[in-house]
C-alpha cells in the first residue's frame, strides 16, 4: 500500500534524525580526542598519545566498507526499517562502551582494546547507515520531491559534526581543564548513546518502504555482493567513480580545509573553526535548494557543474586561501568551495539509488561508495599533509582537480537518473 503523505513525512524526518545521531556519534571522537587519549594510552609523549586515538579513528574507517558491505545485504533481505534499526542500535553500542571503558591506568591495555572494538561496531554502523538511510530517504520520498528529501541526509550529516564542536564549546566553558580531562569527555558519548536509543525507538514506529515491499512480494533475489557485480557491474563502478571525485571534494574542502586555514594560511585555531563552523552551517542549509533544484532540472546538470566548478576553480581557491589573511576573505573563498560541492554533496544519495533495482539498492548503495569513500575521502587528509611535508603542498590541489575531472567523465557519461530512475514507486 502507498504510504500516505503525512505518513511519508514523518517517516523522512525519523530516518533523518537517525543519520544525524549517527553522525554526532561519529564525529564527537574527534572532537573530543585531545581530551580523553591520555585515558586509553600509555603516559608516554603527548603526540603519541594523539597519533594512537587517530590510529584508532582510522580502523574504524577502515570498517565502513564491512558496514556497507553487511549491513547492505541485510537492509535488502531483512528491510529498510530493519537496517536503520540495527545501525542506530551498534552505534549506541560503541558510544556507550567508549563512555564507560575504565581508563589504562585502571585496567590497562585492555582500555584501548575495548576503544579499538568500539570504534570498528561503529564503523560498521556508519558503512550501514549511509546504504539504509540513502535508500529509505530515496523510497519514501516521492517522485516529485525525491532530490529535496534525499538531500537531508548531508544535512544531518553536517548538523551531527556542528552538533559535535559545539558540544565541545559549551562543555569547555563549564567545566575546567582537570574535570575535562579526568571524566568531562565521556558526557558527550553518554549523550550520544542516550540519543540513539531515542532514535532506536523512532525507527522501530517507522513504515516499511513501498519499493522493499513491492521486491520482497516478487520473490527477488537474494542480494549479494557477487550478485552486485555479477549482474549491475556498470551501476557498481558507476557509483565508486562518482563518488571518487565528490568525497574527495567534500573532505578537501570541509574537514581538511580547518587544518589548512590554520597550518597554511596562519590564520589561529580558533579563528580557523569559527570560519570553518560558519561556512558549513550555510553548507548544511544550501543542502536541500539543490536537492529540490535536481527535482525540477534534474541532477545531472548539478553534478556535472561540481564537476566543472571543482576541476576549474580547485586550484585558485587553494592558491588564494594561501595568502588571504582577512578572516572575512577566507569565509568568502570556503563559503564558495563548499557551494561548489554541493552539487554533489545534495543529491548523491539519490542518484546512487536510482541506479539500481530494490532487491539489491542497499548493497548497491552502501557498499561501492564505502569503498571509494575509504580510498579517496579517508585518506584525504594524509595525502594533503604527506605531500606538505614533501615540500609539494599544491600537488594536493592538482590530485584533488584531477579526481573531480575523472568524475566529471562519469557524470557527463551516465544517464539522468530522475528520468530514469529504477525506483517506480511514486
Amino acid at each position: 500500500m502507498p504510504t500516505r503523505p503525512p505518513h511519508r513525512l514523518r517517516s523522512i524526518l525519523g530516518g533523518s534524525a537517525g543519520n544525524l545521531v549517527e553522525w554526532y556519534d561519529w564525529y564527537a571522537y574527534s572532537a573530543f580526542t585531545l581530551y580523553f587519549a591520555h585515558a586509553f594510552f600509555p603516559a608516554e609523549d603527548r603526540t603519541a598519545q594523539l597519533l594512537s586515538a587517530a590510529a584508532v579513528f582510522a580502523v574504524g574507517f577502515l570498517m565502513r566498507p564491512i558496514g556497507g558491505w553487511l549491513m547492505g545485504i541485510y537492509a535488502d533481505r531483512k528491510g529498510r526499517k530493519a537496517g536503520l534499526t540495527l545501525s542506530v542500535s551498534l552505534m549506541c553500542t560503541g558510544s556507550l562502551a567508549i563512555a564507560l571503558t575504565p581508563t589504562y591506568a585502571a585496567i590497562g591495555p585492555l582500555a584501548p582494546l575495548i576503544l579499538v572494538v568500539a570504534r570498528m561496531v561503529q564503523g560498521l554502523s556508519l558503512g550501514g547507515e549511509y546504504g539504509a538511510s540513502a535508500t529509505y530517504l530515496s523510497e519514501m520520498a516521492g517522485r516529485k520531491h525525491r532530490g529535496f528529501w534525499s538531500s537531508f541526509q548531508y544535512v544531518t550529516l553536517i548538523a551531527g559534526q556542528l552538533i559535535a564542536l559545539a558540544l565541545l564549546l559549551v562543555i569547555r566553558s563549564v567545566l575546567d581543564k582537570d574535570d575535562m580531562f579526568a571524566w568531562g569527555w565521556r558526557i558527550p558519548f553518554v549523550i550520544g548513546a542516550m540519543l540513539a536509543v531515542i532514535v532506536f525507538w523512532i525507527r522501530r514506529r517507522l513504515a516499511e518502504t513501498e519499493s522493499f515491499e513491492n521486491a520482497k512480494a516478487a520473490d527477488a533475489p537474494p542480494s549479494t555482493a557477487l550478485a552486485l557485480f555479477r549482474d549491475h557491474p556498470r551501476e557498481a563502478f558507476t557509483v565508486m567513480a562518482l563518488t571518487a571525485g565528490g568525497t574527495l571534494a567534500f573532505y578537501a574542502y570541509s574537514i581538511y580545509l580547518q587544518k589548512f586555514l590554520a597550518n597554511t594560511a596562519g590564520f589561529d585555531p580558533a579563528t580557523a573553526s569559527a570560519i570553518m563552523a560558519g561556512a558549513l552551517f550555510l553548507f548544511m542549509c544550501v543542502q536541500p535548494l539543490a536537492g529540490a533544484l535536481s527535482d525540477r532540472i534534474g541532477r545531472k546538470p548539478l553534478m556535472v557543474g561540481f564537476g566543472i566548478l571543482g576541476l576549474v576553480f580547485t586550484w585558485p581557491i587553494f592558491t588564494t586561501l594561501e595568502t588571504v589573511r582577512d578572516p572575512w576573505a577566507a569565509f568568502g573563498i570556503v563559503c564558495a568551495a563548499l557551494l561548489i560541492v554541493t552539487g554533489y554533496t545534495s543529491i548523491n544519495a539519490v542518484v546512487k539509488a536510482e541506479l539500481f533495482p530494490a532487491h539489491i539498492r542497499a548493497l548497491g548503495v552502501a557498499f561501492p561508495y564505502a569503498l571509494a569513500n575509504t580510498m579517496f575521502g579517508g585518506t584525504a587528509e594524509a595525502v594533503a599533509l604527506w605531500l606538505k611535508n614533501q615540500g609539494w603542498e599544491r600537488g594536493f590541489y592538482v590530485y584533488v582537480a584531477a579526481l573531480i575531472g575523472l568524475s566529471l567523465i562519469v557524470y557527463l557519461r551516465m544517464p539522468e537518473t530522475r528520468d530514469h530512475s529504477r525506483i517506480v514507486e511514486d
